[in-house]
């Protein structure tokens, strides 16, 4: 499923913005390696395409997804399947696509299948296609007053984020235990942006590994852009600007405008000084000025030519809808519309 959604967005992609390169997560290597699987992934690409693909073309698109990403021009993120043990199971995955500019996202699009329109009844309808573009106001917004009262979302993999400690910091937050919701993929932006849950954390379970830009570029701008916060855990905002890494971040924590600086004291009072893996994760102190650099960050709006930036939320928007139909064969039933006010707190609907 990986291999053929970014085979299929990536051609989507270049029809309509030959001039903007990808970074995807996947190459064709192992792909190529594997006959029967490459069979599989033709089969499945044209039966959602309207122009038949050999499978050279699939190899090409794929790896046209290559790009090494930077401070300087535009480049799409793709995760197509963003959360595949979730998928594997049935349970929650998406596919996700960013536009970055000069180093900050200005366009997010995730898609999530299995994603109950109300997370709080499991058997509602399911499907939730969320879409940000920065500076274009908030159509859905958390209202949470304190951290107590609300819940947290955290991985489902205990490798991808260190539970134990999240848990120290939910005590520090008086969140009652038992409400964190674990999910897999970027749906964890998703229903942090609605209200569903208020704080997102993801504590670095080793001081050498780096995040992928790919699965953090369109949720941040959907958080940020329904009026929250998404910072690492020292406090500093996320630096898409060097690569296909965040290699100047160490963690996430995402969380509405009015709590999420209560929630960063709690993270560092836990991890403070303590060791991951044999070595330190390197939280220091985070002065006032670093805290409000990152809000600003939130609220600053990058000027694009209007006509282009609809175009590419709109083409955006179809593209991933078709690739979460490449994968379930169903259409998504429910669209979030998350775009930026500019008010401190959240904009209103």
């Amino acid at each position: 499923a990986d291999f053929g959604a970014q085979a299929v967005v990536n051609a989507l992609l270049l029809k309509h913005f030959p001039e903007i390169p990808i970074v995807g997560e996947e190459d064709s290597k192992d792909l190529k390696e594997n006959p029967v699987l490459s069979e599989r992934v033709l089969s499945l690409v044209n039966g959602v395409v309207e122009s038949p693909m050999t499978i050279e073309d699939i190899y090409k698109h794929i790896d046209s997804g290559n790009y090494a990403g930077g401070a300087q021009g535009k480049f799409w993120t793709l995760d197509p399947i963003d959360g595949t043990k979730g998928f594997l199971r049935g349970e929650q995955y998406a596919v996700c696509l960013a536009l970055v500019v000069d180093g900050k996202v200005e366009l997010g699009v995730i898609g999530c299948p299995n994603l109950p329109v109300d997370l709080d009844n499991p058997d509602s309808e399911r499907g939730s296609l969320f879409i940000a573009t920065r500076g274009q106001g908030a159509f859905q917004t958390a209202k949470v007053k304190t951290a107590s009262e609300t819940i947290f979302c955290e991985s489902v993999e205990s490798g991808h984020s260190s539970q134990p400690e999240a848990a120290e910091i939910a005590q520090h937050l008086i969140i009652a235990a038992g409400t964190s919701k674990r999910m897999d993929s970027q749906c964890k932006y998703g229903v942090v942006a609605r209200g569903d849950a208020g704080i997102y954390l993801r504590i670095p379970v080793s001081d050498t590994y780096e995040e992928k830009i790919w699965d953090h570029a369109a949720g941040t701008l959907i958080v940020e852009e329904a009026g929250g916060v998404v910072t690492d855990v020292e406090g500093k905002p996320l630096d898409f600007s060097v690569g296909r890494t965040l290699k100047n971040n160490k963690g996430v924590v995402a969380a509405t405008a009015r709590i999420h600086k209560e929630v960063l004291e709690a993270v560092k009072k836990v991890l403070w000084a303590k060791p991951v893996n044999g070595g330190a994760v390197g939280i220091g102190a985070v002065a006032d000025d670093v805290l409000e650099a990152a809000a600003k960050e939130v609220a600053d709006a990058v000027a694009e030519q209007q006509q282009q930036q609809q175009q590419q939320v709109e083409v955006a928007a179809m593209i991933v809808e078709t690739a979460v139909g490449s994968v379930t064969g169903e259409t998504i039933v429910d669209t979030v519309m998350v775009e930026s006010s500019g008010v401190e707190n959240g904009g209103q609907n």
